[in-house]
């Protein structure tokens, strides 16, 4: 229970409130998110429908009842945020992909990838130990 009073913590700044969420209400609200995804209720074609906030809310009182967390702000505000964080991880990981290709593109033959890994090339389990 002491993850839920650091949640609490809020600053002022100029809109109002902000609130902080812990690591225990995120595990909760995503694995809420997986669980309306799976059953598909609120799924309209490859997004959430309206209603999937209120619904999302009443799910994180029973997993999470002293966090109070409403579907307005609260849960609203940090989809957004983590929205923003995927794309941030997305856009790294796409970078490193393009990084990878080029490697495996620039290195013509196994034995240059090989080298250019400074691995060699035959080497047999027996030999690894």
């Amino acid at each position: 229970m002491s993850g839920f009073s650091q949640s609490s913590v809020s600053s002022q700044n100029s809109r109002g409130t902000k609130r902080k969420w812990v690591l225990e209400e995120d595990v909760a609200f995503v694995s809420c998110m997986v669980n309306l995804h799976n059953v598909g209720t609120f799924n309209a074609d490859t997004r959430f429908n309206a209603s999937y906030l209120n619904e999302l809310e009443r799910m994180l009182e029973k997993v999470l009842p002293h966090a109070i967390l409403k579907a307005k702000p609260n849960l609203n505000s940090r989809i957004r945020t983590l929205k923003r964080d995927w794309a941030i991880v997305y856009d790294i990981l796409d970078i490193i992909k393009e990084i990878d290709v080029e490697d495996v593109a620039t290195a013509n033959t196994h034995e240059e990838r090989n080298d250019f890994h400074r691995c060699q090339s035959n080497v047999s389990l027996d030999e690894m130990n």
